[in-house]
């Protein structure tokens, strides 16, 4: 089997587990069925709380790291030939990252419906890109404090990706590769940014409102 496909079926497979889904039949509840829908970690952390939503978070961006530093690149160094290797690291690398993010956003094992891929693109980023996320966390954090908007955040932040990549690396591969990650990032915020538009959509209260007396 060719090492690329042998990368993009496992980064997908790894991408592909619904850690939210999962944590929340642990405790009873199918979080498709509640809140957004959603099995990503904001989804979870609303519900079912802190510790629950943290979990989710780390997990699903160690799927996108592990596809890219563990599965992509130990295959390249296993199979590919040596002289050959600085390129076709690369490649492997940018194979499992684009896999592990739409196995998450697309899982086999919830019909092809999963998460917004924030988290696991999080985590593919800190394997292949790490100072581009260094600044696109710069721009969600500066617009979460701003607008308390999760979902504002994570879509400007995803904007700012191909730019930040490429002034971080000049690399047009990984500018390319990180381009498409912004594309799924967005479309997958398409309901977001209706509810955005219309003002409906949620904010993060840090502070609990006082009951009536």
């Amino acid at each position: 089997m060719n090492v690329y496909i042998a990368v993009a079926i496992l980064a997908y497979l790894l991408g592909s587990i619904p850690t939210g889904y999962v944590v929340a039949r642990a405790k009873g509840v199918d979080i498709r069925t509640v809140g957004s829908g959603n099995i990503g970690a904001t989804n979870v952390f609303r519900i079912l709380g802190k510790p629950a939503g943290i979990f989710v978070l780390l997990v699903d961006a160690l799927k996108g790291w592990v596809a890219v530093r563990i599965v992509a690149l130990r295959l390249a160094d296993a199979l590919l030939p040596p002289d050959s290797l600085g390129g076709s690291r690369e490649i492997a690398a940018s194979v499992a990252a684009l896999f592990a993010v739409l196995g998450h956003n697309y899982t086999c094992w919830l019909r092809f419906k999963g998460g917004k891929g924030i988290a696991t693109s999080a985590g593919v980023l800190a394997a292949l890109v790490p100072w581009a996320l260094l600044i696109i966390l710069a721009v969600w954090i500066l617009l979460f404090l701003l607008t308390r908007y999760v979902s504002l955040g994570s879509i400007m932040a995803a904007a700012a990706l191909p730019f930040a990549t490429w002034f971080t690396t000049q690399r047009m591969l990984l500018t390319v590769v990180t381009s498409i990650l912004t594309i799924l990032a967005i479309y997958k915020h398409k309901a977001n940014i209706r509810r955005l538009l219309d003002g409906t959509e949620n904010r993060v209260q840090f502070k609990k409102e006082k009951a009536a007396s």
